[in-house]
């Protein structure tokens, strides 16, 4: 029996228990679900989450660092709590952005569950460590910048896929080593995983972005400098993981002319995260 996928999606957004979110977000890769693209649909401002963990600004977060069993945990909890947002991300495209191509809508709702599966492999692995989800503080900067790109599908695509999650995939490397050197071959293995898929999911963000400044008959390489000079985002800096950008659909030159640029500036704007 077809079952409708965008709000479907959106109950899986709002619902608070990591577990139970998990659960809904799996199933929605599925071929029994078909999205109805004229549905208007009004996810709340913040999605369901659980009282813990205690959200701070990202000053206050303390460095993670994996040399000690405690900073191992914290540093595994950070990455769970971004694939517990990578999941609300993914569900929130799919059930807040009416009229696009059904397409769109199943490419987000398969990522949702390839991030379920990261944040149950790596709450799994926490649980080794001594640790749950929420165990320690986290910050809400991947959701605030959901909020901020509520209002463009466009903005939502140019500047969360290709700026704040094309990121990870140039310090995963590093956070392998990091991991494999204090002897935890486990995460580095569980970030094995995430790498490759979330090569895939930068690489939807930029089909999706592509398609719409073809849609709008904008210029790609102009509309994201325009939105992150809007938005008071930096241009993405290196070093670059230049293989994986290259697979999740970056263009060498973008990258060569980031390379180039001074991309630490932050630009006058309205500021996406924090």
């Amino acid at each position: 029996m077809t079952q409708e996928l965008r709000t479907a999606a959106a109950t899986a957004l709002a619902c608070p228990d990591p577990a139970q979110k998990v659960a809904l977000s799996l199933r929605l890769s599925g071929a029994d679900w078909w999205p109805d693209p004229n549905l208007t649909l009004e996810p709340g401002e913040v999605p369901g989450r659980p009282l813990q963990p205690t959200l701070v600004p990202p000053q206050r977060v303390p460095r993670r660092r994996p040399g000690s069993p405690a900073g191992r945990a914290a540093l595994i909890h950070a990455i769970a709590h971004i694939e517990f947002n990578a999941i609300n991300l993914a569900l929130d495209a799919v059930a807040r952005f009416a009229g696009m191509p059904v397409d769109f809508y199943r490419d987000w709702a398969r990522v949702a569950a390839e991030e379920a599966r990261h944040f149950a492999l790596l709450t799994t692995h926490l649980a080794t460590l001594g640790h749950a989800y929420g165990d320690f503080v986290a910050h809400d900067g991947l959701w605030e910048a959901a909020r901020k790109t509520r209002d463009d599908v466009l903005a939502r695509m140019a500047l969360v896929p290709r700026i704040l999650e094309a990121r990870g995939l140039d310090v995963t490397p590093a956070m392998q080593h990091r991991l494999r050197a204090a002897g935890d071959d486990a995460a580095a293995g569980i970030l094995e995983i995430i790498l490759q898929d979330e090569i895939g999911h930068v690489a939807v963000g930029n089909r999706w972005f592509l398609w719409l400044c073809a849609a709008r008959g904008v210029a790609s390489d102009a509309t994201f400098t325009g939105l992150c000079r809007d938005y008071g985002q930096a241009l993405p800096r290196p070093p670059f993981n230049v293989a994986a950008r290259l697979a999740g659909g970056f263009s060498a030159v973008e990258l060569a002319d980031w390379e180039r640029g001074d991309g630490s500036r932050i630009v006058e704007g309205r500021g996406l995260v924090g």
